[in-house]
């Protein structure tokens, strides 16, 4: 029973929760809330007949509702009814008003068209307001960009670029950005680029045209500034030389006397000249117009392609600069070529310095110290070359000026030029050598031209002229009476006055190569040195050596040079008062024309020895002797008797050579006629001697020795020119003598009568004289060999002849 019940009253609980289930369902399903799946699926679970009693539970649930509106309808009928009821009431009323709203629309339409077309009149005019406005405010913008652009294309066409530039860089950066939704602003960005590389290209041509003529008008840029530095040397030089005037005045006007010099007039006239230059001063910017090279610089700068431009600037003016550099092969033929060649340079260097003070950093000084290093040895090689074919030593000096003026003018633009100083000096010596050169060929004409013969001055004026020109002092010639001959000829004080010509010309070169006064006074004295000791010297020796001249030129010749060096005591002096150096100092150098002049001397000497005994061989070959004669002629012969004669006058000349050079001439004349006189005794092809021959050799020998004698040049001791002869004397005395007995006991004596005779000579002679007394005998007598006293002569001669071989044999063999 308890188990039934609870079943009961589990039965009980389900179905009440079924129903629970279902409300729940009905509940979802009138708030139409989706998805109903879950619900659905509780109503068909397990549960048999579920769908069967959810259908019924649907339909009591619907009826239930039902009833519901049954009654709701039922409590609102009446309300709905007098609501129609009131509502075809007012449909009447409503008709009547719509035809009269109606009607009142269409009064309205017709009274609002005017309105209407007034009110989109003024929106038309609102809306053209209002875009004029807009347009306004943006023309406003664009109106600027506009002006500017115009003021560019303007700028360009007026070309002013770097003004341009600054006007793309304001479009750019302030203009267009405010504009740059329009089109035509997008054109103005597109061709900008376009402008500028077109203003690169034209200020790059204007560059280049201006690099063309700076290359042309270099030479007259160089010109000009090496006028202006010569002007202003000159205007400092006056300037200097007139304060030395004035000082030299104060100084003349202590003892009394004022000078007036002759070169006041010069300095005066110099500085008025310098004063009417100075209104025409040009410089590089008068002459080239430079605004091309800061136009470019300028604009590259602003378009920040400034390197790119120095270095197209700086390799332009390298390539200039070669070209400069490079001369004409003739440039050394004229000065004009050195003038031209030294112009270009100037101008090149004073453009670089006038674009490095001007420009910031297209040129640097490094730049262009290098490109002046480069310039100097190129120059300095180029001036080597062409200088050493210069033979004219004017053309040289004038080279050496226009270096000078050239070095002052770059050294004033702050070029250092040491280099170039030292170069002259190597120039220097070349034009020592051209003059040298030169002096040669008018040492040489003044010694064609002069006649040797000692100056003939027939008053005091001419002798005074003569004077005025060589330093000449002989107080013993002084108190003779005119007309009177100075002991030199003309060439004398016609070298004298070249020498100092010469002295003058090599201190041209020496001026203004900023040297000490020692410097110069060393240079002048070793290059005077080098005109006596090998120029003078060797027209001298060039002079004594040629065949037209004689004895009576030697003697001269002589005599000149012996004047020469009295006078190198004055070139000294003259020296001296050019360089202010005192000969005493401790490194000046002495002149050597002592030396020259002795050993010109000595030479002329020399070959009036030589001459002289030419002179005599050429009398000796006019011998004519008859080596067969059986007598002599009673007389001396012909030909010997001329040549003492010749020797007389010609020794006569030597009166004024030194007493030495006049005795060794006669010495050496009579040991030579000596010599040739026992040669012709002792030819090989002169076979046999008479006695008669002997006799008349000994006459001749006999003049000789009275000649010898007579003291043809005063100076001789005793007997001494006598002893030239000595030897003939005693060989001839034997044969004379015919001493054989005593020659043969007394050799080898210091005592000995024969003692200068030589077995050797006299074995010589003595078979010469056998054969031709066998010669004269044979013809004479046939039967001259029967006489007794020719026999024994014969004998005697033999055994002579026996013991001189024996005695020249044992020589030999001593020997």
């Amino acid at each position: 029973m308890a188990r039934k019940s609870k079943l009961n009253l589990l039965e009980l609980y389900s179905e009440e929760n079924k129903d629970q289930i279902y409300e729940n369902v009905f509940a979802e399903i009138e708030s139409f809330e989706l998805p109903l799946g879950t619900s659905l699926r509780s109503v068909y679970d397990d549960q048999p007949n579920a769908h069967q009693r959810f259908m019924e539970k649907l339909d009591a649930c619907i009826r239930n509702h039902d009833r519901e509106i049954e009654k709701m309808c039922n409590f609102h009928h009446q309300g709905f009814v007098d609501a129609i009821t009131e509502l075809l009431k007012v449909r009447a009323d409503a008709e009547k008003l719509k035809v009269q709203v109606t009607d009142t629309n269409r009064r309205l339409q017709d009274a609002g068209k005017e309105v209407i077309a007034q009110t989109e009149e003024i929106i038309r005019c609102r809306i053209q307001q209002r875009n004029i406005t807009t347009v306004v405010e943006k023309l406003q913008l664009c109106l600027p960009v506009l002006e500017m652009y115009s003021k560019l294309k303007e700028q360009m066409k007026v070309k002013r670029y770097y003004s341009a530039l600054k006007t793309m860089e304001q479009l750019e950066n302030m203009y267009l950005p405010r504009v740059s939704q329009y089109r035509f602003c997008q054109i103005m960005i597109e061709n900008l680029p376009k402008l500028r590389e077109e203003i690169k290209e034209i200020s790059m041509s204007d560059l280049k045209d201006f690099l063309e003529s700076i290359r042309k008008h270099s030479d007259k840029i160089g010109e000009t500034a090496m006028k202006q530095a010569q002007q202003q040397k000159t205007f400092n030089t006056a300037l200097q030389k007139q304060n030395n005037v004035n000082y030299g005045r104060n100084m003349y006007a202590i003892n009394g006397r004022v000078p007036e010099p002759k070169y006041e007039i010069t300095s005066k006239r110099t500085l008025e000249e310098e004063d009417e230059h100075e209104e025409e001063v040009l410089t590089a910017h008068d002459l080239v117009d430079f605004s091309p090279v800061y136009r470019c610089l300028h604009i590259y700068s602003v378009l920040g392609d400034g390197e790119t431009f120095e270095n197209y600037y700086r390799k332009q003016r390298r390539k200039q600069a070669r070209l400069v550099l490079q001369p004409q092969s003739s440039m050394h033929e004229t000065v004009e070529g050195y003038r031209r060649y030294f112009s270009q340079i100037v101008g090149f260097f004073v453009v670089e310095d006038h674009i490095l003070h001007v420009t910031q950093g297209l040129v640097t000084r490094a730049y262009t110290d290098e490109l002046w290093n480069m310039a100097l040895s190129k120059i300095i090689a180029v001036l080597r070359t062409h200088s050493s074919y210069c033979t004219d030593p004017d053309l040289v000096l004038e080279l050496k000026n226009l270096i000078v003026v050239f070095a002052d003018t770059l050294q004033g633009y702050g070029f250092p030029v040491n280099r170039l100083f030292d170069l002259l000096f190597e120039i220097r010596d070349q034009y020592n050598e051209t003059l040298l050169k030169k002096w040669a060929g008018l040492f040489r004409d003044i010694f064609e031209a002069d006649n040797y013969s000692p100056i003939p001055v027939a008053n005091e004026e001419e002798y005074k002229i003569v004077i005025s020109k060589f330093p000449f002092q002989d107080p013993e010639l002084d108190k003779q009476s005119f007309p009177k001959k100075l002991p030199m000829s003309q060439s004398v004080p016609q070298i004298y006055i070249q020498v100092k010509e010469f002295i003058y010309a090599s201190l041209k070169f020496s001026e203004s190569l900023h040297r000490s006064s020692t410097e110069i006074d060393d240079m002048l004295r070793k290059s005077t040195n080098l005109l006596l000791t090998r120029t003078l010297s060797s027209c001298l020796q060039n002079l004594i050596k040629k065949p037209h001249i004689g004895l009576t030129e030697l003697v001269q010749i002589i005599i000149n040079t012996t004047h020469l060096e009295q006078a190198c005591k004055y070139l000294e002096d003259f020296i001296t008062n050019i360089t202010n150096i005192s000969q005493e100092t401790v490194h000046t150098a002495r002149l050597y024309g002592l030396s020259t002049f002795k050993d010109a001397r000595h030479a002329a000497e020399g070959e009036i020895y030589t001459k002289l005994n030419q002179k005599i061989d050429e009398f000796i070959q006019l011998a004519d002797y008859d080596w067969t004669m059986s007598e002599s002629a009673g007389r001396a012969s012909g030909y010997l008797m001329d040549l003492i004669n010749f020797l007389r006058s010609t020794f006569q000349v030597f009166t004024h050579l030194p007493g030495k050079v006049a005795q060794t001439a006669c010495m050496s004349a009579c040991q030579h006629l000596s010599t040739s006189l026992m040669q012709m005794l002792l030819d090989s092809e002169l076979k046999q001697i008479s006695m008669g021959a002997v006799q008349q050799f000994n006459l001749d020998v006999i003049q000789c020795e009275l000649f010898a004698s007579s003291e043809p040049v005063p100076g001789f001791h005793g007997d001494t020119l006598q002893l030239a002869f000595i030897d003939l004397r005693q060989l001839l005395d034997l044969f004379m003598v015919w001493d054989w007995s005593t020659y043969l006991a007394d050799y080898g004596q210091p005592t000995s009568k024969y003692l200068r005779v030589n077995p050797s000579t006299a074995l010589t002679l003595l078979e010469k004289v056998h054969r031709g007394m066998k010669d004269t005998s044979k013809k004479n007598n046939i039967f001259a060999q029967f006489r007794k006293n020719d026999r024994d002569k014969q004998k005697l001669i033999e055994t002579v002849v026996k013991q001189l071989r024996s005695l020249v044999n044992g020589m030999s063999q001593h020997t």
